[in-house]
C-alpha cells in the first residue's frame, strides 16, 4: 500500500490538515482484498474500465438567465460549477464528459422548449447518459438537483434537495457510481438547514 497526501497539488506543509486547509489520503489498495471486503458487505465495486459518462446539465441559478453546462466559456458561476463537479468526478474515479458549447448550441436549434435537451441529448450519443437539472430554489434553502442517468436501456432518476451546488454534484456523480457498479437505485436526499 502506498499513501499520497496533497493540498490542492501542492506538497505538505505545516498548515495542511487544518480547519481551514483541509488534506486529502490517497491510498493504493489491493483490488482482491478490497472486492472482497465489499462483497462481504454485499456490495460491488466499480467495475474497470470504467465507462465514459457523458453529461448534460441545465442550470438556472438564482440570478441571471439558464444555461446548460459546457466543456469551457461562461461566467463565473460556469467556471466554479465545472470546477466542482471535475473535483467530484475525481473524487469518485468517473470519467465524466460535458458537452462543447458547439454541441449544446446545436441541440438548443434543433429543439428549443424547454425540458427538450435530454432528448437532444441522447442524439449526441454515450453510454451512460447522464442528465440533470440544478436550479436554486429559496424554499429550499438551497439548490434542487434532478438527475437521470441512461445506462444499458433502462432509466434511472434521483433527487437532491437544499444543498450547495457542489454537494448537488457530488449527489449526481456519487448516484451514477452506485448505478454503475450495480448497487441499486440512489435515494432522494432532502437535506434541513
Amino acid at each position: 500500500m502506498s499513501i499520497g497526501i496533497c493540498l490542492n497539488g501542492r506538497p505538505p506543509n505545516h498548515e495542511q490538515g487544518t480547519y481551514d486547509r483541509p488534506q486529502y489520503l490517497t491510498a493504493d489498495f489491493d483490488r482482491d482484498k478490497i472486492d472482497a471486503l465489499l462483497a462481504s458487505l454485499g456490495r460491488k465495486p466499480l467495475p474497470l474500465p470504467r465507462p465514459d459518462v457523458v453529461a448534460f446539465f441545465e442550470i438556472e441559478p438564482m440570478r441571471g438567465v439558464r444555461f446548460t453546462l459546457a466543456r469551457a466559456g461562461g461566467d463565473r458561476l460556469a467556471v466554479d460549477m465545472r470546477l466542482a463537479l471535475r473535483a467530484a468526478a475525481e473524487r469518485t474515479g468517473l470519467p465524466l464528459q460535458l458537452p462543447q458549447q458547439d454541441e449544446v448550441d446545436t441541440i438548443r436549434r434543433e429543439k428549443p422548449e424547454p425540458g427538450a435537451l435530454a432528448d437532444g441529448a441522447r442524439t449526441q450519443g454515450g453510454d451512460p447518459l447522464l442528465f440533470g437539472t440544478i436550479a436554486w430554489r429559496e424554499d429550499a434553502l438551497g439548490w434542487i438537483g434532478d438527475w437521470q442517468l441512461g445506462y444499458k436501456g433502462k432509466e434511472y432518476r434521483w433527487q437532491v434537495r437544499g444543498v450547495s451546488f457542489d454537494d448537488a454534484f457530488r449527489n449526481a456523480v456519487r448516484g451514477t457510481a452506485q448505478i454503475l457498479s450495480g448497487n441499486g437505485q440512489p435515494e432522494a436526499v432532502i437535506t434541513a438547514r
